[in-house]
């Protein structure tokens, strides 16, 4: 596997978890719990948007097939997907959508601040810019978890409940596998293993802080999202998202 592949795979994980998370995110418009909410998450999807249009861009351009961002979110199928499983879940209630977006935003966090140190410029770049945002993201997402941990006896139920179901789609944002490695070896990427260490600190603590507890660190996790393995409501995610373009192929604004 030659170094330009491994780094296009990389670049369409990073740039599908964000697009499909952000589509997650979008389904709440119109129906989130108070409008200042509604505005925040519409906020961190635009957000998601505009790093998944980088990584994928970037990936376009690298595959030398004369495609763009636009034709690989709206003409791929699921299996073409390279996204986290984390990122596809369903919203659930809004203690689910949080705590995902939380264990997602943590992870998030720390591989830009790494990347952004990335041998790579254009990497480097895209990472700086994205890190501010994430930063944001981060902050939001840790005070809603405290908030409903340490709230009432019903929030602090179903936060907790929150926790323990998403849990098990966590540990694939530490996974690694051969597309990793020659990135790693090029300085392109880091070494997971010291952005695992600060996930578990960021969450233990934050967790500790709302009162919930921690579910074991060496929990069975889910995997395979990465290799283009997903359930499901990815299939119905993307029949909705891609809709319009490949119904209307020559549709302009």
């Amino acid at each position: 596997m030659t170094t330009q592949h491994a780094l296009t795979e990389y670049l369409l994980r990073l740039g599908d978890s964000n697009i499909i998370l952000a589509q997650r995110l979008c389904e709440w418009i119109g129906h989130a719990p108070v409008l200042e909410e509604e505005l925040a998450l519409g906020n961190v999807a635009l957000d998601l948007f505009g790093q998944a249009r980088s990584w994928l861009e970037y990936a376009a351009q690298l595959q030398g097939e004369g495609r763009s961002a636009d034709d690989l979110v709206f003409g791929r199928n699921e299996r073409e997907y390279r996204n986290l499983l984390i990122s596809e879940q369903s919203n659930g209630n809004y203690a689910d959508t949080l705590a995902r977006q939380y264990l997602f935003d943590a992870w998030h966090y720390y591989l830009l601040q790494a990347l952004q140190h990335s041998t790579d410029e254009q990497v480097a770049a895209i990472a700086a810019k994205g890190l501010k945002e994430v930063t944001y993201h981060l902050r939001r997402s840790s005070a809603w978890i405290k908030r409903l941990g340490d709230g009432t006896e019903e929030s602090h139920q179903k936060m907790q409940q929150a926790i323990d179901d998403i849990w098990t789609y966590s540990g694939e944002m530490m996974m690694t596998d051969a597309i990793d490695a020659p990135l790693v070896a090029a300085g392109i990427v880091p070494d997971m293993t010291a952005i695992t260490a600060q996930w578990q600190a960021h969450v233990s603590t934050t967790l500790t802080e709302a009162t919930l507890c921690c579910p074991a660190q060496d929990s069975y996790m889910q995997r395979g999202g990465k290799q283009g393995l997903h359930g499901e409501q990815l299939g119905f995610l993307l029949a909705e998202m891609q809709f319009l373009p490949r119904a209307y192929p020559d549709a302009v604004w």
